[in-house]
């Protein structure tokens, strides 16, 4: 998406009535404390992870946007909604619950897979993979 435009809406009216999702969302400084001692690595980025999260059915007009072009309505997740980060942290967080401090770190849309052997960082890589499918 680098180098493409991108639409940029301004929902400050739709913030003023919004319910905080108080999902907490924990200090970076905080995982690094689960990456322990392991020797093997992968970070995984999910690029654009908020056009994969749909919006709630009957909130599409919510997130109307009308230009000269015409009225539209978004279907999924846009990065700026308030709520939009701990609703994907929160969706992050139970789609991983059985890898969590195990050998997964979620932060947002960023995964941490680790582990001290390379065999079985291979086959935890297989099941986030799995999951993320």
């Amino acid at each position: 998406m680098e180098g493409t435009l991108r639409l940029c809406i301004d929902y400050q009216a739709l913030y003023k009535v919004t319910i905080r999702n108080k999902y907490p969302i924990p200090l970076i400084v905080d995982l690094f404390d689960q990456l322990g001692g392991a020797r093997y690595f992968t970070k995984l980025d999910l690029r654009s992870w908020y056009y994969q999260v749909r919006i709630a059915l009957g909130d599409e007009p919510k997130t109307t946007c009308v230009t000269r072009y015409g009225s539209y309505e978004f279907l999924v997740m846009q990065f700026s909604p308030t709520n939009a980060p701990a609703t994907f942290y929160t969706l992050m967080h139970k789609v991983f619950h059985p890898f969590l401090d195990k050998f997964v770190v979620v932060y947002i849309d960023d995964i941490v897979v680790y582990c001290n052997s390379l065999k079985e960082h291979l086959e935890h890589l297989q099941k986030v993979f799995q999951v993320l499918r």
